[in-house]
């Protein structure tokens, strides 16, 4: 089919485009760590906000509910309706192949004796739920699997779902995927903002999408996903939420071990991912790729006026076109000039690439490593999803990987941002059809038909030249969100180019170099005081405050040595304060303030979340759960109201020796 082969050419030159802007990069001998990370690739959270506090919520039964994904799009050929899925015995929605449907129609399995164990307030208030309503009946029953909205004697209301979706696993087509454990319950609006969210339950059951799996999630990966979802958006990082964690007690999983099961409640403005495209572009679905991107800019996005319009000018991280671009642009407008013309799809791509520029530069500024960037765990709205062995650093190691399977360090931190761009590729190459139509893509032939052999050189030339130039952009949107919030970390306030190598790339150079933790460095940056800097016996003072507890590490390293280091760092940097903040103390205390703000004195790192596990699972803990999320929700104060100031201390301070850089498997 010409179909196939325009694809086949595509991937080539997709394929030889990576390579080419690779190669590009590294030619130019960037002169930092900042550059050379950058060099892999060629506002703010969109999480939702709050409410606010004038909006008290309201009942589960009064929250708006809505299936604008079921409505929309095509379900299982086998199960097409609800009744058609509701009728057949449950163990008949088991593991097989959906083709034609972006969905199944799947209920819940019942949880037997099930146990809330925690509820984010965060999250509750962020629905537009009100406080209480974690307490009722209706709702524990709704986040254990046992309550829907859709009645079987009036076939009403609303019927849960599960999503179709394939994926690039390690870099390898992995097939068919899907939501194997993951059963969507409706969409809900919070009254108050209008914000519409999907919300969904891991862990209960098997759907056609389960493979060789149980459908079920353990408590260990339940809690870890439970506090790193909260975690996130707290630190306004672009995430997926978790509304709660419920214990299914009779629920024994097997893994390495036979393990206790549970269900996370979660929820997002869209579930849909890159492998959302990359099963139907694996099946040569054409009109379902059309159908899902136009869901996607009329559903998730906020219409096709919403989307970009084309940049007047090479993308550029100091260029205002760049960061904040024109929008309102009619949908049936082209923009440009051949080779390079972008139409409605063109402009949706480069969206969804400025979206993931804007998380990668936040996981890259607080040390986030996501463990398993597949293409089926890159969200088409730029959110943080799927979590499994996740990490936020300890020492600042760029290698670092926190998936013990990743022997090849495919997924470290340092190559989130170039992996992220290699998955958005594999974007292009589904929605390439249709950006390299350009102005010709609502004509009737190519809308029924597809490609003619005249127009095929044409389409590729126009999608290849698209695509580049959205590379560009990626990297540019994400250098300048990266050197935002880094400016903002080290407490800086006007913009000044030396900074970038001087300051930045400087300090993760000594932070690599001395093995010194990522988060406190920046914590206990924030309270140094201008007046100890003055002199280089100050500075050297100073500089003990960055080690860990049993001093300097780090191979050959002396304490004479690693406070030189850091005190000539120390020097630069109280240049630059004081030309923001002047040098008295008043100036100071405002900078310190500002920093704080930015800078987390408390972050889930592994070590807190296996403490966390033990005291749950293996020694029947519950207070213990809130307490972290406390935490986490709260994370750039200096004291919560846990109840136990030791204990916070504790989680904040020095990650034990034994404990850095910990690992795990994929398995949950």
């Amino acid at each position: 089919m010409l179909y196939d082969s325009l694809y086949k050419s595509l991937k080539i030159l997709l394929i030889s485009l990576i390579s080419y802007m690779l190669l590009r990069t590294l030619l130019q001998r960037p002169s930092s760590r900042l550059a050379r990370m950058t060099a892999h690739f060629s506002n703010n959270a969109v999480n939702g906000g709050s409410n606010g506090a004038s909006f008290a919520g309201v009942s589960l039964q009064d929250l708006p509910k809505s299936d604008t994904f079921t409505s929309n799009l095509p379900p299982d050929p086998e199960f097409p309706t609800p009744s058609a899925s509701h009728n057949a015995p449950r163990q008949d929605l088991g593991p097989r192949m959906v083709k034609g449907a972006l969905y199944t129609f799947v209920r819940p399995e019942e949880t037997s004796d099930p146990e809330l164990l925690g509820v984010s307030p965060a999250a509750l208030r962020d629905i537009g739920l009100q406080h209480g309503q974690e307490d009722t009946p209706d709702f524990k029953a709704l986040v254990a699997g046992n309550k829907t909205y859709w009645d079987p004697s009036t076939e009403k209301g609303i019927y849960p779902w599960a999503q179709c979706y394939g994926g690039y696993q390690f870099g390898s087509w992995a097939g068919q995927l899907g939501d194997g454990r993951a059963i969507s319950l409706f969409e809900s609006t919070n009254p108050s903002t209008k914000t519409r969210y999907e919300i969904q339950l891991k862990g209960a059951g098997k759907t056609p999408y389960s493979r060789f799996a149980d459908g079920k999630a353990v408590l260990r990966s339940s809690i870890r996903e439970y506090i790193v979802s909260e975690a996130l958006n707290a630190l306004h990082i672009p995430s997926t939420r978790a509304l709660s964690l419920t214990l299914a007690p009779n629920a024994r999983v097997r893994r390495e071990r036979i393990e206790p099961g549970a269900i996370v409640a979660r929820f997002a403005q869209s579930w849909l991912r890159i492998g959302t495209f990359d099963i139907l572009r694996a099946r040569g679905d054409r009109k379902n790729i059309r159908k899902l991107a136009t869901y996607v800019a009329g559903n998730v996005y906020s219409g096709w006026e919403s989307l970009p319009s084309i940049l007047p000018e090479p993308a550029s991280a100091t260029s205002s076109s760049t960061i904040n671009p024109a929008r309102n642009v009619p949908p049936e407008k082209t923009e440009g000039k051949p080779p390079g013309e972008e139409n409605r799809f063109a402009r949706l791509y480069r969206e969804i690439t400025r979206r993931n520029a804007i998380t990668v530069a936040y996981w890259q500024a607080y040390a986030f490593t996501n463990g398993v960037l597949n293409t089926d765990n890159t969200s088409l709205l730029g959110l943080s999803l799927d979590f499994g062995p996740f990490a936020f650093l300890d020492n600042f190691d760029p290698s670092y990987t926190p998936n013990h399977d990743d022997h090849m360090l495919r997924y470290s931190y340092r190559n989130q941002p170039s992996i992220i761009w290699w998955n958005l590729l594999r974007l292009g190459e589904s929605l390439g059809e249709l950006i390299g139509a350009g102005s010709r893509v609502d004509e009737d032939q190519f809308v029924t038909e597809g490609v003619t052999k005249d127009f095929a050189p044409e389409l590729i030339k126009r999608a290849e030249t698209i695509i580049e130039r959205v590379g560009e952009e990626y990297k540019a949107v994400f250098l300048a969100e990266y050197t935002r919030l880094m400016r903002k970390r080290f407490g800086l306030v006007s913009e000044n180019a030396k900074d970038f190598d001087e300051l930045f790339s400087e300090a993760l150079d000594t932070m690599e170099a001395l093995e010194l933790d990522f988060n406190h460095f920046f914590r206990r940056l924030c309270s140094v005081k201008v007046k100890d800097l003055e002199n280089e016996e100050g500075r050297k003072w100073v500089a003990g405050r960055f080690f860990h507890a049993e001093g300097v590490t780090g191979l050959g390293n002396t304490e004479g040595k690693a406070k030189a280091r850091i005190a000539k760092w120390l020097e630069r940097w109280r240049i630059r304060i004081q030309e923001d903040w002047g040098s008295d103390e008043e100036g100071d205390k405002k900078r310190e303030e500002e920093m704080k703000k930015v800078n987390p004195k408390f972050i889930p790192r592994s070590w807190v979340l296996d403490e966390l596990i033990q005291r749950v699972e293996h020694g029947g803990e519950r207070e213990v759960i809130g307490q972290v999320m406390e935490m986490a929700l709260n994370p750039f104060q200096d004291e919560w109201k846990t109840g136990d100031r030791k204990q916070e201390e504790r989680w904040c301070g020095d990650v034990p020796r034994g404990n850095r850089q910990m690992m795990c498997s994929c398995s949950s």
